[in-house]
């Protein structure tokens, strides 16, 4: 994926940003003093390839309390997202490939997920979350970082958060990647595939995150690109229900559920986002499968 352009990642700059810069392969977090790195997501690691198999996506709507957990089920290769990391406490998941949290204010809100139910499985996170994680629960950090990757939002890739050298020494690096990046520049980079002409913001899906997930308004759909570019066979999705997105989380109750923002993005963006990423994928082999009965009928693409 090379380019002969100037580039943040798979970014192309202005013409005249001279100077190319790609995205780290690693950030640095310092916990009790000392220096801890964590790399970045790299589809090429070995260990990344789920070699065609099916992936289950967890996600934490209220339909999951519904869901039969029968023995197939948790012995496949299984993705957790945020809160679904707690069904763990009853049920013993024997392939855990991935859990993936996109938004810091999950760590706030809920720490006691990260603490009671976080074993070293694998983490995918961004720069803002192991942040975080370090000011909250560093013990984490400092016990599970062979197992941690940096994953990182395309359209806004560095941030200045960013604990690296050379960020800091390129100002005219750091006051582009303070803005968001149109997802349109993207429109001709093979990692991605965008929909320009969708109203009223413009779509996409990632076909390797190593340059960049694109968001959609729920970290399920962060978790599904994950699975895609770690070669995962199928997608199946559950616990997606975004109808019922006031009610609390399968693993909250009314007094701690917290604030969400799916209703507002539901039809503009989070639905015709996962269509996107239901026709693309399945062109390419990969069928993305919902499981949803709340949700099911939203969405074109089983």
């Amino acid at each position: 994926m090379a380019n002969s352009q100037p580039h943040i990642g798979s970014i192309i700059l202005d013409d005249n940003i001279k100077k190319a810069v790609n995205l780290p392969n690693t950030i640095d977090l310092s916990v009790d003093e000392k220096t801890i790195v964590i790399k970045a997501f790299n589809a090429n690691e070995a260990n990344q390839n789920l070699n065609k198999q099916m992936v289950n996506i967890f996600a934490s709507g209220p339909s999951i309390a519904d869901l039969v957990f029968h023995e197939s089920l948790i012995s496949e290769p299984s993705i957790f997202v945020n809160g679904s990391l707690s069904l763990t406490r009853e049920h013993s998941f024997s392939n855990i490939v991935g859990y993936v949290i996109s938004d810091a204010r999950f760590i706030k809100n809920n720490p006691e997920v990260l603490s009671q139910y976080y074993k070293g499985q694998p983490l995918y996170a961004t720069v803002a979350v192991y942040e975080a994680i370090r000011a909250d629960l560093p013990n984490l950090i400092s016990q599970y970082h062979e197992n941690m990757r940096v994953i990182f939002p395309a359209d806004r890739p560095l941030s200045d958060k960013t604990n690296t050298r050379w960020l800091t020494s390129l100002p005219i690096i750091k006051k582009i990647v303070s803005k968001k990046i149109e997802l349109s520049k993207f429109a001709n980079h093979s990692s991605f595939v965008i929909n320009s002409s969708h109203e009223p913001e413009t779509i996409g899906v990632s076909l390797d995150i190593t340059d960049g997930f694109i968001e959609a308004g729920t970290v399920a759909y962060i978790a599904a690109q994950l699975a895609f570019s770690r070669q995962a066979g199928a997608i199946h999705l559950y616990g997606i229900d975004l109808l019922n997105s006031s009610k609390p989380r399968f693993y909250e109750d009314n007094s701690n559920n917290a604030p969400s923002k799916l209703d507002k993005a539901v039809a503009d963006r989070i639905v015709p986002s996962f269509n996107l990423m239901g026709r693309v994928y399945s062109k390419l082999g990969v069928p993305l499968i919902n499981h949803s009965s709340v949700s099911k009928k939203l969405f074109d693409f089983d």
